[in-house]
């Protein structure tokens, strides 16, 4: 389960990095790559759900859960931020929140890496 588990949050992080790339793409060469961008999102955006209930049901320390559970929140800032029009112009929040969504399933897939390491687990057997 928990390899489940890591594979998934490795498709989720690389979703996320192929959507910072093509919005890189779509500033700098051509704005149509807008469109993968937004298609990108709407197609793995479910995954950060997925993610948080399965660590749900399985026994991740609560540092997997918090890094898990923020990934739907900060995927909730990403589109108030682009979508809620406010005098406040809370859009330029977008790429920072965008970048900390990165660095927070980053920080997940690392995490997972060396808790299924094979050294860890060895480790846990000893």
């Amino acid at each position: 389960m928990p390899i489940g588990f890591y594979a998934t949050s490795v498709i989720f992080n690389l979703c996320l990095i192929a959507q910072l790339l093509t919005v890189g793409v779509a500033y700098f060469v051509n704005p149509a790559w807008w469109d993968i961008h937004v298609w990108l999102v709407r197609g793995y955006s479910g995954l950060s759900l997925l993610l948080l209930g399965w660590s749900l049901i399985t026994r991740f320390s609560p540092q997997i859960q918090r890094l898990t559970a923020s990934l739907p929140v900060l995927l909730g800032l990403q589109f108030l931020t682009i979508h809620l029009k406010t005098p406040f112009h809370l859009e330029v929040l977008h790429p920072l929140i965008g970048f900390t969504l990165l660095f927070v399933s980053s920080s997940l897939v690392h995490s997972l890496g060396r808790i299924l390491s094979p050294a860890h687990l060895q480790n846990d057997r000893v």
